[in-house]
């Protein structure tokens, strides 16, 4: 079986967090998802463009997280936290998280987008020049960097691939280096 029949079976050919049965697709739960099963959720298209698209967030349509929050799967309790957290303004959604728990582990992951930071409390990573990072970018060396730790030494004009952020530290990321991966300060970068 494939991963879209996996999850069928799992949610009974429904989105995982509405109940609708029309337009249903796999969303993969990011910052950088494992996908998977475990990574996964089956979703309506109503619902995946409101997570994608906070323009367009209908607060009447996520009541439905009052019931989906309390599912047994990490990913679907991941959205759930995002989009209460996104939507807490509204009075109802804050006394669902006040409810909802979530184990460190899978609270770091619900975090990891920055969901639910009001945006003056946000960490934001920005390259030597002060271009803004994302995960998932690449960059460039502008410096020889010595490795801590090890003999290594990342040269000037190496680059960086796929790289994620520290959520705890706007100076750091890191990044995967002549096969290691390696923790790197922000201002000896340059966005690509």
């Amino acid at each position: 079986m494939g991963l879209l029949e996996d999850l069928q079976d799992r949610s009974g050919k429904v989105c995982e967090f509405c109940g609708s049965a029309d337009t249903l697709s796999i969303y993969e739960v990011p910052p950088v998802s494992t996908g998977g099963f475990d990574g996964s959720v089956l979703a309506c298209s109503t619902c995946i463009g409101q997570i994608e698209n906070p323009d367009t967030t209908d607060a009447n349509h996520w009541r439905c997280l009052n019931d989906s929050m309390w599912s047994e799967h990490d990913a679907v309790k991941v959205v759930a936290w995002r989009m209460l957290s996104r939507l807490k303004s509204e009075g109802w959604p804050q006394d669902l998280l006040d409810m909802l728990y979530l184990e460190p582990e899978t609270l770091e992951w619900a975090k990891a987008t920055g969901e639910g930071v009001l945006e003056a409390d946000k960490i934001v990573h920005r390259d030597a020049n002060g271009a803004i990072l994302e995960n998932g970018d690449s960059v460039v060396l502008i410096k020889d960097l010595k490795v801590k730790g090890s003999s290594m030494v990342a040269k000037q004009g190496t680059a960086v691939r796929r790289i994620s952020l520290d959520h705890e530290n706007a100076e750091y990321i890191e990044g995967r280096v002549d096969g290691q991966q390696i923790v790197i300060i922000t201002k000896y970068v340059k966005k690509v």
